[in-house]
């Protein structure tokens, strides 16, 4: 099955590739529109996905990633329309030159071709996925978790058949409705099909997909994020920004997970920002010092500290000095966004410098951390590696580099 779903991909890839700008649009606009014509639909399946997600004791938190309504829905719509505003990704003249003997050499940027994306409860990433495939000249063949199997269905196929009314081939988007772990692994090694595989979710996703693909990864996600309140803090500026950070939306890979304190405010400030978080059900798991001074934390393990928790639960830890902050989030972080909140421009100078991420704050939510709010418009991912692209993949990083060389009758 997977291995017609790639050949499948892989014509339409073809033809995807050398469509123009207008036909992507038109159809990125189709889905859009369809999307919010067959809402209810949507809807129908997504409650469907729900109330099997709560049978099986899914926490809210993720019950919460997979829930789809109508606000939720018209955003993604817009999303697409973000998509089809933004410039194409493909063609552009990255670098050019003539060299001594005549030759005219450019490179342009081209699509990658098939891309996988294997993802957990989250729907809107089947829209967000496909859209910006589509734009940036890629098939896409999506495999979702069986949380949300009905939800993504309903998009998907929604979004086949408008793409299909408006010009392009409706395997551009496709969906393994098979949501066993042996369809992830055959996917995961679908070489001469797929080009690339994009995991999306959690630490296990992500470690299978690094483990047992044989097709390149681009590796996204996990994000056990840290705020650090340093000794010049502004203390009522660091509680908003905790509490922001935490509590916003818990269940997604730029929330904070874990949060430092240093030891000269902790008297006032560990009681200050996890009062805070308490007023939202936050637990808090702390070391010694903070279950001292919270009494109802919760004493922290050392697995607590490196843990992605996508809930309503929170690390805590005082430490001595910027340094020991430093130290620590090399040890336990995981690559995606930190956030130092001091009034010391030496040390704000200093974590960004030392402090090795994909996005790093300075008094700022590291919810921030996201394609929309970088102004790169929807995203695919947050890319925790360095080859290839780092942080929100965009538009611009699902293409790849071609070299375009024009000449005269040169021979070497």
């Amino acid at each position: 099955m997977l291995e017609q779903l790639g050949k499948q991909a892989k014509a339409a890839a073809g033809v995807l590739s050398c469509a123009p700008r207008a036909l992507k649009d038109a159809a990125l606009l189709a889905a859009a529109d369809a999307l919010l014509s067959q809402t209810a639909d949507i809807l129908e399946a997504n409650a469907l996905d729900l109330e099997n997600g709560r049978q099986s004791g899914m926490s809210e938190a993720l019950l919460d990633r997979l829930r789809l309504d109508e606000k939720r829905i018209a955003g993604m719509a817009q999303g697409m329309r973000d998509v089809a505003a933004s410039a194409d990704p493909v063609g552009r003249v990255l670098w050019g030159e003539t060299r001594p003997n005549g030759l005219q050499i450019r490179k342009i940027s081209v699509p990658l071709g098939v891309i996988a994306v294997i993802y957990e409860a989250r729907p809107n990433v089947t829209a967000d996925a496909a859209a910006l495939c589509l734009k940036a000249g890629n098939a896409v063949i999506l495999r979702g978790g069986k949380e949300a199997i009905r939800s993504n269905a309903a998009v998907a196929d929604c979004m086949r058949e408008a793409i299909a009314a408006a010009g392009l081939p409706r395997d551009c988007i496709q969906l393994v409705q098979d949501t066993s772990r042996e369809s992830a692994r055959a996917l995961m090694t679908l070489n001469g099909y797929v080009d690339v595989l994009i995991p999306r979710g959690g630490a296990g996703l992500i470690r299978a997909a690094v483990e047992n693909a044989t097709v390149p990864v681009i590796e996204t996600g996990t994000g056990n994020c840290h705020v650090y309140v340093d000794k010049d803090a502004d203390l009522d500026m660091a509680a908003n920004i905790v509490y922001n950070a935490k509590v916003s939306r818990p269940s997604v890979c730029n929330a904070c997970e874990s949060l430092l304190i240093h030891r000269a405010v902790a008297d006032q400030a560990v009681p200050l920002l996890c009062g805070r978080l308490r007023e939202a059900n936050v637990e808090i798991r702390g070391d010694e010092t903070v279950c001292r001074l919270v009494p109802d934390a919760v004493p922290a393990t050392v697995e607590d500290y490196a843990k992605e928790f996508l809930d309503y639960i929170i690390s805590v830890k005082v430490v001595d000095s910027l340094d020991e902050a430093v130290r620590h989030i090399a040890q336990n972080g995981t690559g995606h966004s930190e956030c130092i909140v001091t009034e010391n421009y030496a040390a704000a100078q200093t974590f960004l410098a030392r402090v090795d991420a994909a996005a790093v704050y300075v008094n700022a939510s590291t919810r921030f951390t996201d394609g929309g709010e970088f102004g790169f418009g929807a995203e695919i991912g947050i890319s925790t590696q360095k080859l290839h692209a780092r942080g929100p993949l965009g538009l611009a990083n699902l293409t790849a580099e071609k070299y375009i060389i024009l000449g005269s009758g040169q021979i070497r």
